[in-house]
């Protein structure tokens, strides 16, 4: 049985179960943070080592973890920080290789067909706070509640950040003539 957030905070917290705590916490968090920085990032190896930076973060300050939001809301907000400085940092080489996109189909890691080679081109192109807000809504079916507690936004910024990334997508899809090839 998969302990909650409270019980292995309260794992955490003791001394002797701390490891054994920690390993259950990576356990329940690591497949769906992995995936959320992948659609963030696109690169298994990229994914993997930002992943492994945000659970040596939360190792290091799990004792300092206050309590005032939930646990996956701080390792949420933790991934997504790693991920925008990620991204900001490479900037320049991703815009550069966007083509290198086509390649998300030999990807043994990720299957996909044209239609989302595509649409992660055109997600892309998105700005990094619209691109954000996309992935957690599209893709990590968050509730507005959750990306705000996660992003520290407002609700109705968030979804005219999500209304704006859909319209540019849509423009994007329809520019390409997607649907006809």
């Amino acid at each position: 049985m998969e302990l909650t957030d409270s019980e292995l905070l309260l794992q955490i917290k003791n001394t002797a179960l701390f490891e054994q705590g920690f390993r259950a916490l990576v356990n329940k968090y690591q497949e769906p943070l992995y995936w959320h920085i992948r659609r963030m990032v696109h690169s298994h190896e990229d994914s993997n080592d930002l992943l492994q930076n945000v659970f040596v973060k939360v190792y290091k300050s799990i004792h300092s973890f206050r309590g005032d939001s939930k646990i996956y809301t701080w390792i949420y907000r933790i991934a997504t920080n790693e991920c925008l400085t990620f991204l900001r940092k490479n900037k320049a080489n991703i815009i550069s290789n966007l083509d290198q996109l086509n390649g998300i189909k030999e990807d043994p890691y990720f299957t996909s067909d044209q239609i989302q080679v595509h649409l992660k081109r055109a997600i892309e192109t998105l700005p990094l706070k619209q691109k954000q807000v996309f992935i957690m809504r599209y893709y990590d079916e968050l509730s507005y509640q959750k990306i705000s507690e996660i992003v520290d936004t407002s609700i109705g910024g968030l979804k005219a950040s999500y209304h704006h990334a859909v319209k540019k997508i849509e423009n994007y899809l329809k520019e390409i003539d997607v649907f006809t090839t």
